[in-house]
């Protein structure tokens, strides 16, 4: 999916509110979108209804129906992230909802970090010219309700560590992710294992 395709001025706009499960090589995820853009995806869960709730929350009333062109160009890019192509998201629309001035610099600045690559938590605070604010750089990804699109999974810790991930799955996604974006290592598995596995909101 280029950025040529998914900005192209002959595409469908967003259309009206809606939310569609789509399969990945991680397994099926959810998205919800409304006229101004994307408004949150799902990580896969058991039960993909649970999917389809915490997607639907930031579109309320939102119901599943067919994605129009320009969700369905979305949805094949990031399909296409997660099948390990380094594939350019930048370009997709975003609804952020309520989210303040200062989150939204957060994840716009977060969107330009390249696949396979990472910034700690200070180190995109001073590229928002915040450098004393890491923490609540943090506590803004802890927000974001488009991961994957607003790639909050390359911040990590200044002490080599991951970080947090407050999508489902928490850090064990976030390694998975990452592991995907770097081209090398095991096969993508899905994000659940057998036995119990906690649901962590997005």
């Amino acid at each position: 999916m280029t950025t040529e395709e998914l900005r192209s001025p002959t595409a469908e706009g967003m259309g009206e509110h809606g939310i569609a499960l789509f399969e990945t090589a991680i397994g099926r995820c959810g998205l919800a979108w409304s006229e101004r853009g994307i408004a949150a995806v799902g990580f896969p869960d058991p039960e993909p209804e649970r999917t389809l709730a915490r997607v639907r929350r930031s579109v309320p009333g939102a119901t599943e129906t067919k994605p129009p062109q320009r969700v369905a160009l979305a949805i094949d890019a990031i399909k296409a992230l997660l099948d390990g192509e380094a594939t350019e998201l930048s370009s997709i629309e975003l609804d952020f909802g309520a989210a303040g001035e200062f989150e939204r610099r957060v994840y716009e600045a977060a969107r330009e970090i390249p696949p396979g690559e990472t910034l700690t938590y200070g180190e995109l605070a001073a590229r928002i010219g915040s450098p004393s604010e890491a923490r609540e750089v943090g506590k803004a990804l802890a927000r974001n309700r488009v991961p994957i699109i607003v790639p909050c999974h390359r911040v990590v810790a200044a002490d080599g560590k991951l970080g947090g991930f407050s999508a489902r799955g928490g850090t064990k996604t976030k390694l998975r992710l990452l592991s995907i974006e770097s081209r090398h290592g095991r096969e993508p598995m899905t994000l659940f294992d057998p036995g119990p596995d906690p649901h962590e909101e997005i």
